[in-house]
């Protein structure tokens, strides 16, 4: 199993190396996550399990996610994901999978949801330079020609001005600096996607 664990964004916070050397780090609370289904080749046509996250009321769960918690002896989780399986892995409804398959030092990526902006023009959301500010110049933050001259539509691709963040971000590469299994704490080196208390998926390389 590629090492996957659901966890939540505590914030930013900086630490300092031996050499005095200041690091701008992310905190995150990652897991305990709880094995509520396993998955096999003969009955789902795939291996995977199902793990959960966070403890949910059971007057906030339906009646066939309730069911499907109790029929395993599991207590409601809020969230749910899938982690695929390689040959030889063995887990079982009801194991937890901690912090502590991470340790300092190694690469991790993180998915998570980035910040919405809302409505955003050109210039923020893509960048662009913008028209002139002097000389007579009408337009200064407003896209120019979307690319169409004698098409007379806009070709799929172009670059306009809309919704600005709310999307699914992977942020690849981040150092882990230190693991505190005792909290289920993950200190990463570096930012990641969403503000805090947001939900985010860290995975693990091969080692």
């Amino acid at each position: 199993m590629r090492r996957t664990l659901m966890g939540k964004k505590i914030g930013m916070t900086r630490v300092f190396e031996e050499s005095g050397k200041e690091i701008a780090v992310t905190v995150i609370e990652a897991g305990p996550c709880t094995v509520v289904q396993r998955k096999t080749l003969q009955t789902d046509g795939y291996e995977a399990i199902q793990v959960g996250l966070g403890e949910r009321k059971r007057s906030r769960t339906n009646s066939p996610l309730t069911g499907h918690f109790e029929s395993r002896g599991i207590s409601p989780k809020q969230h749910l994901r899938e982690i695929g399986l390689d040959p030889g892995d063995d887990y079982k409804p009801g194991d937890q999978l901690t912090v502590s398959m991470f340790k300092a030092g190694e690469i991790v990526d993180v998915t998570a949801t980035s910040k919405g902006k809302g409505f955003a023009g050109g210039m923020k959301r893509h960048g662009f330079k913008g028209g002139p500010a002097t000389h007579g110049s009408k337009v200064h933050r407003a896209p120019q020609s979307s690319g169409a001259t004698d098409a007379a539509r806009v070709f799929k691709g172009v670059r306009k001005p809309g919704q600005m963040g709310n999307v699914q971000v992977t942020t690849r590469g981040l150092t882990v600096v230190d693991v505190d299994t005792e909290s289920n704490l993950l200190v990463l080196k570096g930012s990641v996607p969403g503000g805090s208390n947001g939900r985010v998926i860290i995975r693990g390389r091969e080692q």
